[in-house]
């Protein structure tokens, strides 16, 4: 049973914080933990994407590595917690599944959490205008996309129901930690100690290597 379902009272709010993860690093546990204290959220629950519909042709690392590292990212903050609802659930990983689900348990309401990059795309997510209705879409400032330009990018009405948080800018990103770690580049505090320790035992984005099964 996932772990939010466990530690959460019902029709609490919950931070939602959605996305490959591959790997997860310091940037999203950042913009948990800000949005985290600013919406005064007793629970950020990290979901990790099994198939992300914007990435179906592209190759995505084993989604139980991916799992394991946000267990090990998350595992000493007693507000983070992880879901596999998307890895065993059957097609894309589509948000409007999770944010129902969510729903019908009780969780009420549904924060979920983007970077500014994500809320700029958001007229091309699947079934935009019922995740903007059905879930208080946060979006956090990050380095690189204006928040300024929201308007012009969902229209005067959705961007209304968008809520900006500004954050401390720190800019990384997964693709620049996995060609980083592709030239054997040091990736010390942009990854956690235990993910950092987690890819090298498992040959993750190593140039050459044969990533090792996960284990279990």
């Amino acid at each position: 049973m996932d772990s939010e379902r466990n530690a959460a009272t019902r029709r609490e709010p919950i931070g939602v914080l959605g996305g490959t993860f591959d790997p997860i690093h310091v940037g999203h546990l950042l913009l948990a933990e800000h949005a985290r204290e600013q919406l005064d959220l007793g629970r950020v629950v990290f979901v990790p994407s099994a198939r992300p519909p914007h990435k179906l042709t592209e190759p995505v690392t084993d989604p139980e590595h991916r799992y394991a590292m946000a267990l090990l990212a998350t595992a000493t903050h007693p507000c983070f917690c992880v879901s596999r609802r998307e890895l065993d659930r059957q097609g894309p990983s589509y948000t409007i599944a999770t944010v129902r689900e969510l729903a019908a348990e009780g969780f009420d309401p549904v924060y979920w959490i983007v970077g500014a990059d994500a809320a700029l795309d958001l007229p091309n997510w699947y079934e935009a205008e019922a995740i903007l209705r059905e879930a208080r879409v946060v979006a956090v400032a990050r380095p690189g996309f204006c928040l300024d330009r929201l308007t012009e990018a969902l229209g005067p009405r959705r961007a209304q129901m968008v809520a900006v948080l500004q954050a401390p800018r720190f800019d990384v990103s997964s693709t620049a930690i996995r060609e980083a770690l592709a030239r054997g580049a040091s990736t010390r505090y942009l990854l956690d100690d235990a993910v950092e320790a987690y890819v090298r035992k498992h040959g993750l984005y190593a140039a050459g290597e044969t990533p090792r099964k996960p284990s279990g």
